[in-house]
């Protein structure tokens, strides 16, 4: 997600740090490379246009000239614009009314309408809602099928629309179905077309006139760049829309519709996806996507997630394990599920500040996710007596778990380090603790 604009400001900014002292002309010579960067990262040109001429109003007068520290007064002031661009804060979803308060997803053929829909069926089962799915779609083959089979993996209830129905009465037969089951919400998935027509469009603005909902979502592709906000813009003026839920970010190294919706269609975006997962979907901050862009990473979102997957009972287990030295080969492999259930390490290692910039000096790393996978098969083939004792792990054993793993000799022999390093290093850490650190946490680091 922004990977080319991000190098390309980091750039811009370190060779005006290497000036001591800023001047007018070296200012417009950056900021005219930052209008580079944001039209090369597809962001609409008219919003450059006046994003960059915010920004030199502001770092030409007496806020940059004169600070200790122009190069970063100057980030501060595109931080700031940019986060301005993108809608100043965030934007929730309204959910007052009286119950099932209905969510309506539009949006063109493609888009990731359907999984959207799941996906935040889950997000509000998280925060205790009730949501109900109704699949409005009857065009696209296997459409239905598919919300149900994702409502099915969710524990989330869904409609089930006759052969017959048309969209428009499976919506009105919908609702009447969640009012009986007592449902919170319902998110309706429309259908799409390849591109925006009158059909479409009337069918549409009939669901909406008499569900009347108390928000309609649109679903854009982030992949399709200024296509997106262009589908924003239509949708908008011929429909009428609340917000928009970004797809594919994880997919997008430019993001210039993430930069140009709100200012082309003064819709806030609301939510965005970042992978294919029923998890993958983050609330759209604007100030902490400004801190990512601009390389200062997201500790917020990263604390959240991490939030989000602690299990206290678990983590007061594993505590105990430390302390006592027991800390197994299945503690090891469940620690790694907790991690992945954060996202990908990528996106991750992302979020902490100035950790990608370090990496990109040091050659850049290449993440693969597909090692996790291989480390979970060679604890799941050993035994229970070999998970609880790696000692007992011989030769032959090694040779044994590497077939049934479907890995090899060195790959189980790397594992068994690891797990080793990791060992000695809770175990100093709890020897820490026993000696001086009793009245709270051992630190991190010694």
């Amino acid at each position: 997600m922004f990977e080319n604009l991000s190098a390309k400001l980091d750039t811009i900014f370190k060779r005006m740090k290497g000036h001591g002292k800023l001047t007018e002309g070296n200012i417009q010579e950056a900021l005219k490379e930052v209008r580079i960067a944001l039209l090369e990262a597809d962001v609409n040109f008219k919003v450059v246009k006046d994003f960059i001429q915010s920004v030199q109003e502001r770092a030409i007068g007496q806020e940059v000239m004169s600070s200790l520290t122009p190069a970063q007064q100057l980030i501060k002031i595109v931080k700031e614009e940019m986060t301005y661009l993108m809608g100043d804060e965030e934007q929730k979803i309204h959910l007052s009314g009286s119950p099932p308060v209905p969510i309506m997803l539009v949006g063109l053929h493609g888009c990731g309408k359907t999984t959207t829909a799941a996906k935040l069926a889950r997000y509000f089962q998280e925060r205790k809602s009730r949501p109900y799915l109704i699949p409005a779609d009857v065009y696209r083959p296997a459409a239905i099928e598919q919300l149900q089979k994702l409502g099915e993996e969710l524990r989330v209830n869904f409609y089930r629309p006759e052969p017959s129905q048309t969209p428009l009465d499976i919506c009105l037969k919908g609702r009447d179905s969640a009012l009986k089951g007592g449902y919170d919400l319902i998110l309706i998935d429309t259908a799409g077309r390849l591109h925006i027509d009158e059909a479409l469009m009337l069918e549409l603005r009939e669901i909406k006139n008499h569900i009347k909902p108390k928000e309609v979502l649109l679903i854009a592709d982030a992949m399709t760049g200024q296509d997106a906000v262009n589908i924003a813009k239509n949708f908008n003026e011929r429909l009428g829309i609340d917000g928009v839920i970004l797809t594919k970010m994880d997919g997008d190294a430019r993001g210039g519709a993430a930069l140009s919706i709100k200012s082309v269609t003064q819709k806030p975006i609301k939510f965005i996806g970042v992978g294919e997962k029923l998890d993958a979907l983050e609330v759209f901050y604007p100030d902490r996507m400004a801190s990512r862009i601009l390389g200062m990473g997201d500790v917020l979102t990263l604390i959240e997630k991490a939030e989000a997957s602690f299990d206290e009972k678990k983590a007061k287990e594993l505590e105990k394990k430390i302390r006592k030295d027991s800390f197994t080969l299945e503690d090891f492999r469940d620690q790694l599920q907790e991690v992945r259930k954060m996202g990908s390490l990528e996106s991750i290692l992302g979020m902490i500040p100035g950790l990608p910039k370090k990496m990109k000096a040091m050659g850049g790393l290449d993440f693969d996710e597909k090692q996790l996978v291989r480390v979970e098969a060679i604890i799941n083939s050993m035994t229970l007596k070999e998970r609880a004792n790696f000692t007992i792990i011989n030769g032959s054993r090694r040779l044994r778990i590497a077939k049934g793993s479907g890995t090899t000799v060195q790959e189980v022999n790397q594992l068994l380090k690891q797990y080793a390093q990791a060992r000695k290093m809770m175990k100093r850490f709890a020897q820490m603790d026993k000696k001086g650190f009793r009245g709270g946490r051992a630190p991190l680091f010694s």
